[in-house]
């Protein structure tokens, strides 16, 4: 383990960084707003006052604009890191934190790869993400999560939409490890911006991402949850 100074505090992770092996995600239902924000910032001093474990790249709390839900979305280099990491029992009290942040998730922390991305268009290379929204689907299996995703980032020549008004900035695919679930982080300027493509788009006779996707078989949307940027902390 190695210093906290290596460490540098930034809210958003670095999804596209190349030595992530590993990313752990979840989401817990906080019990209110007030309680949010104090597991969001317990967690985070739990953090910075911990030895920084080997293989560890990035964790990051999101805050959801429903005022009760919080998403974990943590890097490490390989399965293999993250697992002496829980093992060890120095780190009992930090991994009881974590907890209380995903205890409400009924199916605990998954482990996801990063399968494709859909980068920045020019107009909106560079601009900082205001809102994450999480928006999941069901698959059958891992062969079906992959046909869903290269059926959007194909379909978009592996270029985010930007919306009418320019807030679509990027989104990043992730496969569950068991290949039945699938989670697209995806970044938007505002939460009003993505509401309104929301709301311009859901028809799937539209030509939105609805029409894109209904005619994959095996898939099941599960809806989208918008969070805010909390705290994070990230080796550079």
């Amino acid at each position: 383990m190695t210093s906290q100074q290596d460490l540098v505090s930034n809210p958003l992770p670095d999804i596209l960084r190349d030595d992530s092996g590993h990313v752990l995600m979840s989401e817990g239902d906080s019990g209110g707003s007030a309680r949010q924000r104090a597991v969001i910032q317990g967690v985070f001093e739990a953090w910075k006052r911990h030895p920084v474990p080997d293989g560890f790249l990035s964790q990051a709390f999101f805050a959801g604009t429903d005022g009760r839900t919080v998403l974990h979305y943590a890097q490490w280099t390989s399965a293999d890191a993250h697992r002496v990491f829980v093992e060890d029992e120095a780190n009992q009290v930090l991994a009881r934190g974590i907890q209380a942040v995903i205890g409400a998730d009924p199916e605990g922390p998954g482990v996801y790869r990063l399968y494709r991305s859909m980068k920045p268009a020019a107009a909106t290379r560079g601009v900082s993400p205001g809102v994450v929204v999480r928006v999941a689907f069901d698959t059958d299996g891992d062969a079906t999560a992959r046909r869903l995703i290269d059926t959007i980032v194909d379909h978009y020549g592996g270029v985010q939409p930007p919306g009418d008004d320019g807030g679509g900035l990027a989104s990043h695919f992730h496969i569950r490890q068991d290949g039945l679930r699938v989670v697209n982080y995806s970044e938007w300027t505002s939460e009003e911006a993505h509401q309104r493509m929301f709301e311009n788009h859901i028809d799937v006779e539209d030509g939105g991402p609805m029409a894109v996707i209904k005619d994959v078989p095996g898939v099941r949307v599960l809806g989208f949850q918008r969070f805010l940027p909390g705290l994070g902390l990230q080796r550079p």
